[in-house]
């Protein structure tokens, strides 16, 4: 019994471990460190995709208004088109996207008309 009751302790702290190792490498491709974490970037990363919403009415399918409620999927992606750098898509239920740069959080693409105004010149 004793032996069964190490292997289970052996085996949660080895999914701690590589748990930790696999969060710090996910971070590390993100080009965040340590550091980033207790500035508070991820944070404000975070509030800004949380706090965008759009303006027209009928961008959104969700009668709460919540937009949170209406991701379907955030996936981080190599920018290829500039060569460097990473962007979060971001998926709505509505089948619409908006992708926000990874370091400064700005919106730099969106599939919605409303959002064509807040995006940077391409001039």
């Amino acid at each position: 019994m004793k032996g069964f009751i190490l292997l289970i302790l052996g085996i949660i702290v080895a999914l701690i471990v590589v748990g930790g190792a696999a969060a710090f490498h996910f971070m590390n491709e993100l080009g965040m460190g340590i550091e980033d974490v207790s500035s508070g970037k991820i944070g404000d990363i975070v509030d800004k995709v949380s706090n965008v919403q759009s303006s027209g009415s009928s961008d959104s399918s969700s009668d709460s208004g919540n937009i949170i409620d209406d991701i379907v999927s955030e996936e981080v992606k190599f920018n290829s088109q500039n060569g460097e750098g990473y962007y979060r898509e971001v998926t709505y239920k509505d089948g619409g996207f908006r992708q926000y740069d990874v370091d400064s959080g700005e919106l730099i693409g969106s599939s919605y008309d409303s959002d064509q105004d807040k995006l940077p010149s391409m001039e």
